[in-house]
């Protein structure tokens, strides 16, 4: 059995980095945030309020497909909470590992807004929520993928994404 690559995704403030860890402590797969992989300049443009383009994503894009092949050589699984949300950014996250699995936590923008408001310390302002809600393309047939609903608690989330992945590995 080769290495396991979990891309938990959603639009901000969905709990994709809550789950993503919740994964990685339940199987012990490395965890990686996907954000911590963004140069400064996308940073402060996503503080400003400006929406990332796709020219700011692709080198950001190629350098977490680069940490996942490197993890799966080296013969790590990996689990990384990361927005995901169009089909060409999976595309370039899938050109790394020899498999990518993803886990969309999506639902009410309510749930999700709320979620927003509470948390203190994050750059992606509120205002960018509805261009993400937007951007969002749904997993397609042929990504292997699961969608649970974001108004789980983050327990249920954990435990839903770690059966659909087969489990926590056995010792």
């Amino acid at each position: 059995m080769g290495t396991r690559h979990v891309v938990v995704m959603g639009v901000s403030g969905s709990g994709k980095t809550t789950v993503a860890t919740g994964i990685a402590a339940a199987t012990g797969f490395a965890f990686a945030e996907a954000d911590e992989f963004h140069p400064a300049a996308n940073v402060a443009k996503m503080a400003a309020g400006q929406p990332l383009t796709d020219e700011d994503r692709w080198p950001w894009l190629a350098e977490l497909a680069r940490w996942m092949t490197e993890r799966a050589e080296a013969g790590e699984s990996t689990v990384m909470a990361c927005s995901a949300l169009r089909r060409s950014y999976r595309d370039v996250l899938r050109s790394g590992p020899p498999s990518v699995d993803f886990v969309l936590v999506d639902g009410s923008v309510e749930v999700i807004r709320e979620r927003m408001a509470a948390r203190e310390g994050h750059y992606m302002p509120v205002s960018l929520l509805d261009s993400q809600i937007a951007t969002l393309e749904p997993l397609q047939v042929d990504e292997s993928g699961v969608v649970l609903d974001v108004a789980l608690t983050p327990g249920e989330l954990v435990r839903q994404a770690v059966e659909w992945l087969g489990g926590p590995p056995t010792a």
